[in-house]
């Protein structure tokens, strides 16, 4: 019987330990279960640049997803596309950053932000040195919508400098699903060095590449505006589609 009562003692604090998480865990959780009941979907996309110095039409693309990570763009020509945060997972944004904390705000309703130092480290570009690495510590704000789900702003900053920032607006499909309608990407960067160093994070320039990139390396700042349209969310994509 004593046996029992101590299998039963360890039972109950072994589930108290795993059912503990801090709020900012929470957060994150429901963000990314809400993420998550899509299994795939394809959509049409417009992109619309506003930039210095560049000039490029309005751009269609057809885009297909498939959990966890598998992601298919097709384009006719080239154009551009911005990667950060269109595509990956809460999971996977949240994972490149550290010391997450909650902002407390008493204004914002039915919406928590949550704020953490950049892993430097899990960015895809390269610093010109070791110097810019260590001193390159930027902060990122994400703010989530409590009701639905969903991350409604990203903000990077360098102590209260903004180098970019993306606004996601939602619209509900098939009465179930809240989906991005509108995602406008906003670049501050004023330095054109340090833009040149995060380009390749910034954009995925498509067809042309390097030749594109290296003929614009006067672009500093600029607006991406992405549009969405014609949602098939949870139809089915075969994997031959990624190949």
């Amino acid at each position: 019987m004593i046996i029992n009562s101590r299998i039963i003692l360890l039972f109950l604090l072994y589930s108290f330990l795993l059912s503990y998480e801090n709020d900012e865990d929470y957060y994150i959780r429901k963000t990314n279960e809400k993420f998550n009941e899509v299994n795939d979907y394809q959509v049409e996309m417009i992109i619309r640049v506003k930039v210095p110095a560049f000039r490029m039409p309005k751009k269609k693309y057809k885009v297909f997803y498939k959990k966890p990570n598998k992601i298919k763009i097709k384009s006719k020509g080239f154009g551009i596309l911005p990667k950060t945060g269109l595509f990956t997972s809460p999971n996977d944004n949240f994972d490149n950053l550290k010391n997450i904390t909650m902002i407390y705000d008493q204004d914002l309703s039915n919406h928590v932000i949550l704020k953490g130092d950049l892993i430097v480290d899990s960015l895809k570009f390269d610093m010109p040195n070791e110097y810019s690495r260590i001193t390159f510590d930027p902060i990122v704000e994400v703010k989530i919508d409590t009701i639905n789900w969903v991350i409604k702003n990203v903000t990077t900053k360098l102590d209260t400098l903004k180098l970019f920032q993306i606004n996601n607006n939602y619209n509900i499909y098939n009465d179930k699903y809240y989906m991005p309608k509108k995602s406008t990407v906003k670049y501050f960067i004023k330095d054109k060095k340090l833009f040149n160093w995060i380009n390749k994070d910034a954009s995925n320039v498509i067809g042309q590449g390097k030749e594109l990139a290296n003929q614009n390396n006067s672009i500093v700042e600029g607006t991406i505006t992405v549009e969405y349209n014609d949602y098939k969310i949870n139809k089915g994509i075969k994997d031959k589609i990624f190949d």
